[in-house]
C-alpha cells in the first residue's frame, strides 16, 4: 500500500513542469543531512546532532541519578556532572571547548539568574533576618581572605600581575549558592544555620560577580581605581535592592491572582528576564535583583502580614520551576567539565593547593565570627562549606570573550578549584555527620544566653 501511494505521488509530482519527484526530494534531504554532519565533523567543534542529543540524554539521566545519590550519601552531584563534561569533551571530543565558549556567555547568564532566583524562593526571610549579621560578616571576611590567598599564590606561583591575580581571586572568592542551597537542605543542622550559610553563599556570589566585572574593566584599562570600585559596588547594591523590592512586592500579589492561570510561571520568568535586562542597563549584574525578587515571592505570606494587606489564597507553586532549575544547573556544570584541560599540570597542582589554603582560611574566619550560640555541629558544617561552583564557572568564561591576558588559563584553573573544593566539602560534611546535635535543640543551634553576642 505504501509503495502504491509513493508511486502515485511521484507520478503526480512529475506532471508538474520543473517540480522534482518525491524520491529526488528525499535524496536531496539525505544529502543535506550528510553535508551538515560532514561539516560538523570537519570543523571538529561539535558532533552530529544525534550524538549531541545522546549526550544531553546522559546529562539528564546522570543529573537525576546524582540527586538521588546525593540524598543517600551527601556527595554533591556537581562532581559527577563535571566529570561527565570531561568525558564527552576533552576525552572523547563529542563537543570541543571552542564550541562551548561561544554558547556559555548566553547560557551562563540564564543559569546565574535562575539559580539566584531559586535561592531567594527557598530562603526563609525570618531566619535570614535573625542571622543576617553572621551571614554578612562571614561573607565579607571570608571573601577577603580567599581573594588575598589566591592573589598571593597566583602572583608568586604563576607569575601573574597583581591585578590579574586579584581578578582570579575575586572569581573564586566565595562559596557557590547553587551548591550550598542544595547541600543545606539535606543536612540536619538548625534552620538558622541553614539560612546563614545560604544567605552567605548568595552574598558571596553577588560580591564575586560585581567585583569581578569591575576588575575586568581594570585589567583592560591597565589600572585599578579604589573610588570606582566603591562607587560601582554601591550603585550595584542600590539598583539590585530597588528593582528586587520595587517589582517583587507588587508582583507577589499579582502572581497569587494568577495562581491558576495556565502560564503564570512563564509570566513570572518573563518578569525576571526583564529585571535582569534593567539591572544590567543600570550597572548591576542582575544576580542581586534575581535573589531579592525570589525572596519576595518565596516569603509572600509572611510579607503580606508585615505590610498589612490581604493576599489572595496562595496555591501550590508551579513544579515547572524545579524542573527548569534542575535542567539549567545540570547542563551548566557539564559545560564546566567541557572547558577542562589537562595539558598543564601546574594548573592542577595550583588549583588543589590553593583550595586547601582557602579551606584553612575558612576555618580561621568561622572560628573568629561564630559565637557560643552555635553548637559544635553547626560550626563543623560552617567550617567545611567552601564549595565553588556556578558563579566562578560563569565568570571564568569572560576573560576569553574579553581577550584578557592569560584568558585560557581561567577555565582550567577554576575547574580544578571547583572540583577540589567540592571534594573537601564532601569529606568535611561526612565527618560532621558523626557529631551528635545537642539534645535540647534539633540541628544544633543553641539559644542565645546571657553574655553571647547578639546583633
Amino acid at each position: 500500500m505504501d509503495g502504491i501511494v509513493l508511486s502515485i505521488l511521484n507520478v503526480f509530482a512529475g506532471q508538474i513542469d520543473g517540480l522534482p519527484s518525491l524520491g529526488q526530494i528525499l535524496d536531496k534531504m539525505t544529502e543535506l543531512q550528510m553535508s551538515i554532519d560532514k561539516l560538523a565533523s570537519s570543523d571538529g567543534l561539535i558532533a552530529p546532532a544525534h550524538v549531541v542529543l545522546l549526550a544531553a540524554g546522559v546529562v539528564v539521566f546522570l543529573g537525576v541519578a546524582g540527586e538521588a545519590f546525593f540524598k543517600k550519601t551527601g556527595i554533591p552531584d556537581v562532581a559527577f556532572l563535571m566529570v561527565l563534561g570531561v568525558i564527552i569533551g576533552p576525552l572523547f571530543g563529542v563537543i570541543q571547548p571552542e564550541a562551548v565558549i561561544q554558547v556559555v556567555p548566553y547560557f551562563a547568564s540564564l543559569a546565574l539568574i535562575i539559580i539566584m532566583f531559586d535561592g531567594g524562593l527557598n530562603l526563609d526571610i525570618k531566619h535570614v533576618v535573625k542571622t543576617a549579621h553572621f551571614s554578612v560578616t562571614l561573607a565579607i571576611v571570608g571573601f577577603i581572605i580567599s581573594v588575598a590567598m589566591i592573589a598571593v599564590g597566583a602572583h608568586y606561583a604563576l607569575g601573574w600581575s597583581w591585578l590579574e591575580s586579584v581578578l582570579l581571586g575575586s572569581i573564586v572568592g566565595g562559596s557557590s549558592s547553587a551548591i550550598v542551597f542544595g547541600l543545606v537542605r539535606n543536612i540536619k543542622i538548625s534552620e538558622e544555620t541553614k539560612s546563614m550559610l545560604s544567605f552567605e553563599s548568595a552574598l558571596t556570589d553577588i560580591l564575586a560577580t560585581i567585583v569581578a566585572f569591575i576588575l575586568f574593566e581594570a585589567v583592560l584599562a591597565g589600572q585599578f581605581d579604589l573610588e570606582t570600585l566603591q562607587a560601582t559596588l554601591g550603585r550595584a547594591v542600590m539598583v539590585g535592592l530597588v528593582l528586587g523590592f520595587g517589582v517583587g512586592i507588587p508582583w507577589m500579589y499579582i502572581s497569587t491572582k494568577l495562581g491558576n492561570a495556565q502560564h503564570a510561571y512563564m509570566l513570572t520568568l518573563g518578569i525576571l528576564f526583564v529585571l535582569f535586562f534593567l539591572a544590567n542597563s543600570f550597572g548591576e549584574s542582575g544576580a542581586l535583583t534575581a535573589l531579592v525578587f525570589g525572596l519576595m515571592l518565596g516569603n509572600k505570606t509572611h510579607l503580606a502580614k508585615v505590610l498589612r494587606f490581604k493576599m489572595p489564597k496562595i496555591e501550590i507553586d508551579d513544579p515547572t520551576h524545579n524542573q527548569l532549575t534542575f535542567l539549567v544547573r545540570s547542563f551548566f556544570f557539564v559545560f564546566v567539565g567541557l572547558l577542562a584541560s589537562f595539558g598543564q599540570s601546574e594548573y592542577m597542582i595550583f588549583g588543589i593547593l590553593i583550595t586547601i589554603a582557602v579551606y584553612v582560611g575558612r576555618r580561621m574566619a568561622a572560628k573568629a565570627i561564630l559565637t557560643s550560640r552555635f553548637s559544635k555541629l553547626d560550626k563543623a558544617v560552617t567550617n567545611t562549606m567552601i564549595p565553588r561552583g556556578l558563579a566562578a564557572a560563569v565568570l571564568a568564561t569572560y576573560p576569553i570573550t574579553l581577550g584578557l591576558p592569560n584568558a585560557g588559563a581561567y577555565p582550567q584553573l577554576i575547574f580544578f578549584i571547583i572540583l577540589s573544593s567540592v571534594i573537601i566539602t564532601t569529606i568535611g560534611l561526612g565527618k560532621s555527620k558523626k557529631i551528635p546535635p545537642p539534645e535540647s535543640v534539633e540541628g544544633g543551634f543553641v539559644k542565645p544566653t546571657r553574655g553571647d553576642f547578639e546583633g
